[in-house]
C-alpha cells in the first residue's frame, strides 16, 4: 500500500452531511473522494471545473433563442433524471433565508 499523508479540512457541518449522502450512494467513502478530487487538480493543473459567479439573473422565455430553450429544457431533463430536484416547500425556505441576509 502507497504511504499515505493526512489532510484535515473545515467544512460546513450541513454540506459534509450532504456530501456524504450522494458519496454513500455512489459507494465512495469520504477519503477517497477528496483523493479523487487531488487527483484531478494534478491531472488538470488546476481546478477541474469552472470556478465562477453563477448568474443570478433568471431566465426569461421570451429572451431565449430556440437552441438556448432547447439546451435548458435539456439541463431540466437531466436534473430530473438525476433525482436534482426541489420541492416548493424547499425552494421557498431557500428564498426566505436569502432575503433574510
Amino acid at each position: 500500500m502507497a504511504r499515505t499523508s493526512n489532510i484535515y479540512v473545515r467544512v460546513e457541518p450541513e454540506v459534509k452531511k450532504q456530501a456524504e449522502i450522494v458519496l454513500d450512494k455512489l459507494g465512495i467513502p469520504m477519503s477517497n473522494a477528496v483523493s479523487i478530487f487531488l487527483r484531478q487538480i494534478v491531472m488538470h493543473n488546476g481546478l477541474p471545473f469552472d470556478v465562477k459567479i453563477p448568474n443570478k439573473n433568471p431566465l426569461v422565455l421570451s429572451d431565449l433563442t430556440a437552441e438556448e430553450f432547447h439546451s435548458e429544457m435539456l439541463k431540466a431533463h437531466n436534473d430530473f433524471e438525476n433525482e436534482r430536484t426541489y420541492s416548493f416547500g424547499e425552494v421557498k425556505k431557500a428564498l426566505e433565508q436569502e432575503l433574510k441576509k
